[in-house]
């Protein structure tokens, strides 16, 4: 395998949430130049401006099994018309193992072989890999000058408003990390 493809195969992602000013749970998503929100539903104290976190998940499972059959098809070659995937999870219990349901609609016009071939290939997208494998979690918390966070640190007038002045306070002005040591789960 040439390094250019071994580079390519394990590119980091990156996906940066930031709360937006004002907002009980809304957040804004940067992942490289997009843009998305998330928010908690009313019913969870949020403003229901966005999928919830949860909700995202579930979509990044359904988009890439999906993405992953099409292009699958593409490279044999085979027309094959529009793919649909839905999925449905609820977050586990403590002790019990997460269950994803996926339903993976085809057009009738796909031959046995087509369907056993995505089917098979549908679990092997990176999302259901990355769910189904082990995962490490390797945290950090840097206290930052609240001036520095994205969503502010000042009222409209100019007054610092008490989370900010709490966490500029907690910071003390100097730079701190804290790491948290990695944690990990297998799927």
């Amino acid at each position: 395998m040439d390094l250019e493809a071994l580079t390519s195969e394990r590119q980091t992602m990156k996906a940066i949430a930031h709360r937006t000013a004002g907002k009980a749970f809304v957040h804004t998503v940067d992942i490289r130049q997009h843009e998305l929100t998330a928010d908690e539903p009313v019913d969870h104290g949020g403003d229901d401006s966005g999928p919830s976190p949860q909700e995202l998940l579930a979509a990044s499972l359904a988009s890439c099994t999906a993405v992953t059959m099409e292009m699958y098809a593409k490279r044999k070659g085979w027309d094959i018309g529009p793919v649909e995937v839905q999925c449905e999870y609820s977050p586990a219990e403590r002790g019990c193992p997460t269950n994803f349901k996926l339903v993976i609609r085809l057009p009738k016009t796909c031959s046995e072989e087509q369907i056993e071939r995505l089917r098979v290939i549908a679990a092997k997208c990176p999302v259901h890999r990355t769910l189904d494998g082990e995962v490490v979690f390797d945290e950090h918390v840097e206290l930052a000058d609240a001036s520095d966070a994205r969503s502010g640190g000042a009222a409209s007038d100019g007054r610092q408003t008490a989370p900010a002045a709490a966490a500029r306070k907690l910071a003390g002005g100097a730079e701190r990390l804290i790491s948290g040591g990695a944690f990990r789960r297998r799927g």
